[in-house]
């Protein structure tokens, strides 16, 4: 089931003509964006995908519905950018930089591995917006931080995971062990037990950094997940980006339950054949920071600083286009109390397990 990454279709410019330099010692070519009327007069915004890249029926994909929400409603051509497998931050300076030379604005990062790249380039553009998506350390007059309340979207996982499990026994699966991937952890963690103490929670995760896989192949979340259905977990949360997709498979063949991230997968197409194992997903309102920021920069007001997306904004969430899910009365109540409790701040949702 694992997708073959396509070659990034951006940044293939030599690596002379990237770094070349004007006769005098001026700016480098890279340096120099094009003009609208350069590169053709109609303007352009992009962004370069994480990790498993466009196709994983999750984060990447949310990120290309904003991008073709921006294309239909502002008339602006979109521009993507693929990874490249065991790629270094070198590789992604060099995509950010040709994305930003070539026009575009703004250029959007997916994921935080974007945030070294994008402290080298944003400082050589000044006038082009830069977005990071899961990234608050990278600051700039030029860069805005698209970040999100993990925690709280997947504290209602857990509330509906508890009330959804009939062996008191569910699973997280984590892709690859880093803060970001912590919080989902922990919100899931806590609304299971703030819901059933007695329930037990097994946590996995894929690969360690630098080793970044467990956000990109599948049989991974396949094997954490049919080790923790033999171990008698009856519902599977995974973030793990495309991996999520083979936690998904392995509910499905057993006939219990997956809780998808990122974006709704039950609407996903490339997860059709499991969809009636998706009890819900935790959804981040992806694709509207990235429409939302196109626009910003379309209506000469770029935003830049930390944007951050809640419960409160319904920035994250919990999605109910499962009839499943819908019949569950008990599970909705509880999720829409702790919903409640949380933006009212009668409930503190834990960032780290």
């Amino acid at each position: 089931m694992r997708r073959i990454t396509r070659i990034a279709t951006v940044g293939i410019a030599s690596a002379a003509l990237a770094l070349s330099a004007t006769a005098c010692g001026g700016k480098k070519s890279s340096d120099a964006a094009a003009s609208p009327s350069e590169s053709g007069g109609q303007k352009s915004a992009a962004i370069a995908y994480d990790i498993g890249g466009r196709g994983d029926q999750s984060f990447n994909d949310a990120a290309y519905a904003g991008l073709k929400k921006a294309e239909t409603d502002l008339k602006i051509k979109g521009a993507e950018a693929e990874p490249t497998d065991g790629e270094g931050e070198a590789d992604k300076v060099q995509r950010l930089t040709e994305l930003a030379r070539k026009g575009n604005n703004p250029v959007i990062g997916v994921g935080f591995a974007y945030a070294p790249a994008i402290k080298k380039v944003a400082p050589k553009f000044p006038n082009t917006t830069f977005g990071i998506i899961d990234d608050t350390s990278v600051t700039g007059p030029n860069v805005a931080n698209m970040v999100f309340n993990e925690e709280q979207g997947s504290y209602l996982a857990g509330v509906a995971a508890a009330k959804a499990s009939k062996t008191g026994t569910v699973g997280f699966i984590g892709g690859v062990e880093v803060p970001l991937i912590k919080k989902f952890e922990a919100g899931f963690t806590q609304g299971v037990k703030d819901t059933n103490p007695n329930a037990k929670v097994l946590s996995a995760y894929l690969t360690q950094p630098p080793n970044f896989d467990g956000f990109a192949k599948p049989d991974l979340g396949k094997a954490a997940a049919q080790g923790q259905l033999d171990a008698g977990a009856d519902v599977i949360y995974a973030a793990a980006g495309l991996a999520g997709s083979g936690a998904i498979e392995a509910a499905s063949a057993k006939g219990k339950w997956a809780i998808g991230v990122d974006s709704d997968q039950y609407n996903q197409a490339g997860l059709a054949k499991y969809k009636d194992s998706i009890l819900t997903s935790v959804t981040k309102d992806v694709s509207d920071s990235v429409f939302n920021l196109i626009k910003s920069v379309e209506d000469g007001k770029p935003t830049t600083g930390e944007i951050r997306y809640g419960l409160d904004k319904d920035g994250v969430g919990l999605a109910d286009s499962n009839p499943k899910y819908k019949e569950m009365t008990d599970a909705i109540a509880a999720v829409e109390k702790a919903k409640a409790d949380i933006i009212a701040k009668k409930i503190t949702v834990k960032t780290a397990p």
